[in-house]
């Protein structure tokens, strides 16, 4: 008899709902061990001080258009690590599961997400973010936090944009990826 997999990290987050994600979406959140993802990708960084400051703390990418983008997915039942290229600038973060919400770190920053599928998509939604691990920043701060995934001709694309208060933008990335 085989033993069935283990769910992956989204798969447990959404359960059922899972498979109501579009085709694309479900093949990159249903990845066990490692898989490698290249595509396009546009950055686009606020130009206030604050918001750069704000970018650089999180370790995101620099105002790019049209780059060669890949993504490194290691993942296991209980954690995932994303090592993601931007026109040969690294970004890196590690998610797991906790009391049914994605938690993502991203340089000292930790995120709590909310997954919502819907209106074939799937979004995040920031319930709460904190600095070090300890140090909770008000989820108000948050609210201008967006990502959208969904399947555009085939294949994956994610949307990304993070504007705050008195800050504006911070980044917007948006891209596509397909299995390499």
């Amino acid at each position: 008899m085989n033993a069935v997999p283990a769910a992956t990290l989204f798969q447990q987050a959404l359960g059922a709902a899972f498979y109501t994600l579009p085709g694309a979406v479900r093949r990159l959140h249903a990845v066990r061990g490692t898989a490698r993802y290249a595509g396009i990708a546009s950055i686009e960084r606020g130009r206030n001080p604050l918001a750069r400051l704000c970018a650089r703390i999180a370790g995101l990418p620099k105002a790019m258009r049209e780059v060669p983008t890949t993504v490194e997915f290691i993942a296991d039942p209980t954690r995932e690590t994303w090592c993601r290229d931007f026109g040969g600038v690294p970004m890196r973060s590690r998610l797991v599961l906790e009391n049914g919400l994605l938690r993502e770190r991203l340089g000292p920053l930790q995120f709590r997400h909310r997954l919502h599928p819907g209106g074939g998509a799937l979004w995040w939604q920031v319930a709460g973010v904190r600095l070090f691990g300890l140090l909770p920043l008000p989820s108000g701060w948050f609210d201008g936090v967006r990502c959208r995934e969904r399947e555009h001709e085939g294949r994956y694309e994610f949307l990304v944009e993070a504007r705050l208060p008195l800050v504006g933008l911070v980044v917007r990335y948006e891209g596509w990826l397909a299995p390499a």
